[in-house]
């Protein structure tokens, strides 16, 4: 988006925080409560879990795909996690433009990448109580190996460590209350928005 889209644009909020937190399911909460708002459905090249449909939860995109897709400048935003690459592609984010503000569930590199790209973009990090709750949250979901499991606790340590860089940090230790502080949030930006 270039500097003549963005006075158009609606307000962007960047979710994000380690695998396993918990931003879907606030994510779809806010929904629920915020139909107006329009959801940015990331691209990945991992296949999709049990119950996950293309262009639902993601965009599912072969390697070869993404790697065009990069090439031809359709994302506004990409980056690798947990071995494999994810990423906002502006059609998202134009299909939203008469939407109520427009949600993005990214990782912390894409977060980093659309704060550089979109600096009015509002960043929130979703946290977990503990470490141990996180782990305990990927191990219940019971979609990833042990193997995957122990590779996004890694990067959760690292993604953990830059919650600073964040606005906002929401705890999702109790889901009511932490989709209430995200409404809160939320409505805040928009309550300011022109």
């Amino acid at each position: 988006m270039d500097g003549n889209d963005a006075a158009a644009a609606p307000a962007v909020f960047v979710i994000t925080g380690p695998s396993g937190v918990g931003k879907g399911t606030l994510i779809r909460a806010l929904r629920e409560r915020h139909p107006e708002l329009g959801l940015s459905i990331s691209a990945t090249t991992r296949t999709p879990r049990e119950g996950e449909h293309d262009g639902v939860e993601y965009h599912f995109l072969s390697d070869e795909e993404f790697n065009s897709r990069v090439a031809d400048g359709d994302f506004v935003e990409h980056a690798a996690y947990s071995g494999h690459q994810y990423g906002t592609l502006r059609s998202e984010l134009e299909k939203n433009a008469n939407a109520g503000g427009v949600v993005l569930e990214i990782e912390l590199q894409g977060a980093r990448l659309i704060r550089a790209a979109m600096p009015e973009a509002l960043q929130i990090f979703i946290a977990p109580p503990s470490a141990e709750t996180l782990r305990e949250r990927l191990v219940g979901r019971g979609t990833d190996s042990a193997e995957d499991i122990e590779r996004r606790l890694k990067v959760a340590e690292e993604e953990l460590a830059a919650r600073g860089e964040f606005t906002h940090v929401v705890v999702n230790d109790q889901i009511a209350r932490a989709v209430d502080e995200l409404e809160a949030i939320v409505q805040s930006r928009r309550q300011q928005a022109p």
